[in-house]
C-alpha cells in the first residue's frame, strides 16, 4: 500500500473513531443515558453542547499544535483522548462525571482534523487532495454507521458500548504513530493563531455557524425525538444510526462535487437535503419510514456540507491548509455548541413540532452565505 493509500485509510479510521464514536454516539445512547442517570432533555443539551464547546477550544490547539510540533504527534493525541474520554464516559456514575467524560470525548475530534489536512498537504498530489480531504472526512459516517449495529447487538448497553469504542481508539493511536507524517506542516511556526478575516471567511463561518446549529437537531435528538414520536427504544434508534452513517458515507464524493459544481451550487442543494431529512425525521407526520429516510438524507448532507466546507476553508487560506479546516470545522461546532442547549430548551418549553421546524429553517438560511468566484470555481 502507497504512503498516500496508507495516510487515506488511518485518516478515515481515526475520523471514524473521533466524530462516529467519541463525539456523536452520545445521540444514539442518550435515551437509555437518560434512563440510567435521570438527565432530562434541558440537561442533555447543556451536555452535547460541552461536547461541542471541548471541541471548539480542542481545534485550536490543535491547528496551532499541528504547524508546530507536526501532524503525527497531535493525531495520536487525538486518539489518547478519545479513548480517555469514552473509558470516563463507561464508568460515569452520574450526570457531572458524564460531563465532563462526554467533554474530554468530544474535544478529540478538535484535536483530529488539522493534522489530517496537514499530512494531506504534504503527502498527497495537489490535484488529489481535496478528493483525499473529503474522503477522510466522510470517515464520521462510518464510524455512526458501525455505532448503530453495535448498539443493536448489544442491546443498548451504553457502557460496554463505550468501553469497546475505547479499545478501537487506542488501535487507532498505534495505526496513526505508524503512518502520519511527523515533520510539521509547511505553513511554518512563525504563523499566528488567528488568520486574516477578510469577507470569503466572514461568509464561511455565517454559513457553517447555522449549519452546525441546525445539525443539532439530530446528532443530539435524533434518538430522543424516535422515541418521543414513534416509542422506539436501543432496536429502532440504532437502525437510525445506522441510516443516517451509511448514506453519509457518500459526503466523500463533495470534493468531487464542488469541483465540477462550484462550492454555491453543492451548498444549496445539501442545506435544502440537510433541512428535508431533519423534517421526515422529526416532525409530527414521521413514520418509521420517513424516520429512516429523513436520517439517510440528513446522514448525506451533513458529510457532504462538512466536506464543503472543509474544501472552502483550505482554499480560502492555500497556504495554511490545518487552519482554513479549522475555520471551518470550529465555527461548525460553536453552532453546535449554540444549537444544542437551544433545541433541547424549545423541545421541552414549546414541544417537538416548534423546534424541528426551527432549526430545519435555521439550516436554509446557511444559504444565504456565498463563496467568492474564485473559492467558489475552485480555480
Amino acid at each position: 500500500m502507497s504512503p498516500a493509500l496508507r495516510l487515506g485509510a488511518v485518516g478515515f479510521g481515526l475520523i471514524a473513531v473521533c466524530y462516529g464514536f467519541a463525539r456523536f454516539a452520545f445521540g444514539l445512547f442518550l435515551p437509555q443515558i437518560d434512563s440510567d442517570l435521570a438527565l432530562g432533555s434541558t440537561l442533555a443539551g447543556v451536555i452535547a453542547g460541552g461536547s461541542f464547546l471541548s471541541y471548539c477550544i480542542a481545534i485550536v490547539a490543535s491547528a496551532y499544535l499541528t504547524e508546530r510540533v507536526g501532524p503525527r504527534a497531535v493525531s495520536v493525541g487525538a486518539a489518547l483522548v478519545a479513548a480517555a474520554g469514552m473509558a470516563g464516559i463507561a464508568l460515569a456514575p452520574d450526570a457531572l462525571s458524564l460531563a465532563g467524560a462526554v467533554m474530554l470525548a468530544g474535544s478529540s475530534t478538535g484535536l483530529a482534523s488539522p493534522p489530517m489536512a496537514v499530512a494531506v498537504a504534504a503527502a498527497v498530489r495537489r490535484d488529489r487532495q481535496d478528493a483525499t480531504n473529503t474522503v477522510i472526512n466522510a470517515g464520521t459516517s462510518a464510524g455512526v454507521a458501525l455505532s448503530g449495529p453495535i448498539a443493536l447487538l448489544i442491546g443498548g448497553q451504553w457502557r460496554l458500548a463505550f468501553v469497546a469504542f475505547a479499545v478501537v481508539a487506542l488501535g487507532l493511536a498505534v495505526a496513526a504513530a505508524r503512518s502520519i507524517p511527523a515533520a510539521p506542516g509547511r505553513s511554518g511556526a512563525a504563523a499566528g493563531v488567528i488568520p486574516p478575516i477578510d469577507s470569503n471567511v466572514a461568509r464561511l463561518i455565517g454559513a457553517a455557524f447555522l449549519m452546525g446549529a441546525a445539525s443539532t437537531a439530530l446528532w443530539s435528538f435524533g434518538g430522543k425525538l424516535a422515541t418521543l414520536r414513534l416509542g422506539w427504544e436501543a432496536t429502532g434508534i440504532g437502525a437510525l444510526w445506522v441510516a443516517i452513517g451509511a448514506a453519509g458515507i457518500t459526503g466523500g464524493g463533495a470534493g468531487a462535487l464542488v469541483s465540477r459544481f462550484g462550492i454555491d451550487r453543492v451548498h444549496w442543494v445539501f442545506l435544502a437535503t440537510m433541512a428535508a431529512g431533519i423534517l421526515e425525521a422529526g416532525a409530527s407526520f414521521a413514520t418509521p419510514v420517513t424516520t429512516l429516510g429523513g436520517g439517510a438524507l440528513f446522514g448525506a448532507a451533513y458529510v457532504m456540507l462538512t466536506g464543503v466546507y472543509l474544501v472552502w476553508g483550505v482554499t480560502a487560506l492555500p497556504h495554511r491548509p490545518a487552519t482554513g479546516l479549522m475555520v471551518a470545522f470550529l465555527t461548525i461546532a460553536i453552532g453546535q455548541t449554540v444549537g444544542a442547549p437551544v433545541f433541547g430548551f424549545l423541545l421541552e418549553q414549546f414541544g417537538p413540532d416548534y423546534a424541528v421546524v426551527s432549526f430545519a429553517c435555521l439550516g436554509l438560511v446557511a444559504g444565504l452565505a456565498r463563496a467568492n468566484r474564485v473559492v467558489a470555481q475552485l480555480r
